[in-house]
């Protein structure tokens, strides 16, 4: 049985915010019944105080994720990407929508403690630990209100009813609130315990390096991208970190030397506990916490695009555009033929057994299962327990090694300092799991379909691998943002599904099909009355709510937005 610490933390944090209220000065956040007097005395308030962060921890559970990007054309349309996205009127508004929340009751909930652990009777070696915890997760909530609205208020101490003033001026500038931002990170580096010493289910250096990474390539591509400026000290600190997580020597690639079969096992795993990929997982237990993400994955109405299925290499480690080995794509069956093993370990192919026996013969179209043809299986097991409502106990990651990889072989390529050494211990790592050809510096040829024409094939390459590697984990959206790239979503192939021929589209029963369109080269449209998406700029930022700056007139909606 595994035991799970870190899903006790979770469950006991989901129970108590559920029963917080909310309201408008900052949020009131947190709770009147903890008293600034008799609670933060020793290490166990400081704990418990904090076990509440542990609800925002980013995990990748591929439900109905980058359904907003290039990647997925869900059966319903995403709203942003559908021009359909209205201002909302309140931040409570925005709780339903799910769209990113101006709330700052989190900020909040963190100055407090920020503004009352001295208190505690300890030395501060033990104090700082739960000080890194909190200037970590809310160094995270700023970078994800960054990333949503831009300019933000960057409150840093406890207001109370006297200094809540300080919330009605002007936004700080996004470089301002990102200096802040990893100020808080290396704070939290520099306390927080390795991973050998720190408590079961807590957070630990390792786990802040890898957010670290995370956040500073997002900054320094983003103001490389958008001409901001100083992206080389933001780049050069992601690759750091990533290169201090790789030194450690205690991550790596899940193999089991099953290329065709290890990257689809990896995201259906009981216990990721001691999985060498797992810098952080989540984890599930039995009577303690479950989840009900495999039975919703088969039932989703999910679609990957045809421009995602398209940007998956062939097995010589060239495009589809330059390998003689591809197939083309009059068929599923034909598609899938000397690709990357990543593209079947992705999507259900003939075969697939989707849940107990019950395997694919035809692409799944004309149904609830799925929009395009392409339907997602990463993190679809076909265990009946796991399908049971509410009772699966699938773990999922919070941080995987190959993503610090990809940001390490992003960073360095993007600073000019890839080398083929960098390939050999990043991307190549990731192609040998599933036995695909090495990256070769000096045999890299550009892709005459590629999405980003004018860039270095270099870079464009690490993009494509990338995108192949973190499919349907959430990354996508905020890589367009980031680099400054929403305009891929006008490509009319990123709401394409299979290709439906007439002799294709006769072995199925024809009230299953009789409905399903297709455009002039028989590929299907998942949308029937759009062609294309079409990118406008303000999607680069989502709009406050009106409420907000009817209580503060010194802030002004984000561009576009009226």
């Amino acid at each position: 049985m595994k035991k799970n610490f870190l899903s006790v933390i979770c469950c006991f944090t989901a129970m108590v915010l559920v029963s917080c209220k909310k309201d408008s000065f900052l949020n009131r956040y947190p709770r009147s019944d903890i008293s600034q007097q008799n609670f933060f005395v020793n290490e166990a308030d400081l704990q418990l105080y904090c076990n509440q962060y542990y609800s925002q921890l980013p995990i990748q559970n591929f439900y109905k994720v980058d359904d907003n990007s290039d990647d997925k054309a869900n059966s319903t349309i995403n709203q942003l990407l559908a021009g359909t996205l209205t201002i909302p009127s309140s931040v409570s508004d925005q709780a339903g929508s799910g769209t990113p929340s101006w709330d700052f009751s989190f900020i909040r909930t963190c100055n407090f403690f920020l503004a009352n652990y001295q208190k505690a009777d300890l030395g501060d070696s033990i104090k700082n630990i739960y000080v890194a915890e909190t200037r970590l997760f809310r160094a995270h909530d700023f970078w994800n209100k960054v990333k949503a609205f831009g300019d933000v208020p960057y409150i840093n101490v406890y207001l109370t009813d006297t200094s809540k003033s300080m919330l009605y001026g002007p936004r700080m500038p996004h470089i301002q609130v990102m200096d802040s931002v990893l100020s808080d990170i290396n704070f939290s580096v520099a306390h927080l315990p390795a991973p050998a010493s720190a408590a079961n289910g807590r957070i630990n250096r390792d786990q802040a390096l890898a957010l670290k990474a995370r956040i500073c390539l997002w900054e320094g591509t983003w103001r490389k991208y958008s001409g901001a400026g100083n992206e080389a000290a933001w780049l050069q600190t992601a690759a750091d970190a990533a290169e201090q997580v790789m030194g450690t020597g205690s991550y790596d690639i899940y193999t089991t030397g099953h290329p065709r079969s290890d990257y689809y096992n990896l995201f259906i795993q009981q216990e990721l506990k001691g999985n060498p990929e797992a810098i952080m997982p989540m984890r599930y237990l039995t009577t303690v916490l479950t989840n009900n993400i495999d039975r919703s994955l088969g039932e989703s109405g999910d679609g990957y695009s045809k421009n995602f299925v398209r940007s998956f290499l062939c097995t010589d480690g060239m495009p589809t555009a330059l390998s003689p080995l591809y197939k083309g794509d009059d068929s599923l069956d034909e598609e899938i033929i000397n690709r990357d093993p990543r593209l079947a370990q992705q999507i259900a192919t003939r075969g697939f057994n989707f849940l107990a026996g019950d395997t694919i013969s035809l692409p799944r179209i004309g149904t609830t299962v799925t929009s395009t043809g392409y339907q997602p299986i990463k993190g679809r097991s076909s265990n009946l327990a796991d399908w049971n409502a509410n009772a699966s106990t699938l773990d999922f990651f919070i941080f995987r090694y190959a993503e610090t990889l990809l940001i390490e072989a992003e960073a360095k390529a993007e600073l000019g300092a890839c080398t083929q050494d960098v390939l050999d211990k990043t991307i190549n790592k990731l192609r040998d799991r599933v036995a695909m050809p090495h990256m070769i510096l000096s045999s890299l040829v550009k892709d005459p379909q590629s999405n980003f024409p004018s860039l270095p094939v270099l870079i464009d390459e690490i993009r494509r691998e990338r995108r192949v590697e973190l499919g349907s984990e959430g990354f996508r959206l905020d890589d367009l943002k980031r680099w400054h790239a929403g305009a891929l979503i006008n490509n009319p192939e990123t709401i394409l599904g299979i290709k439906l021929l007439p002799s294709v589209r006769a072995q199925y029963p024809p009230a299953q099909v009789s409905s399903i369109v297709v455009d002039a080269n028989n590929y299907v449209r998942v949308y029937p009355g759009i062609t294309a998406r079409i990118w406008n700029d303000k999607y680069y930022l989502y709009p406050l709510p009106v409420q907000e700056l009817t209580l503060n007139t010194n802030m002004q909606q984000n561009p576009g937005w009226k």
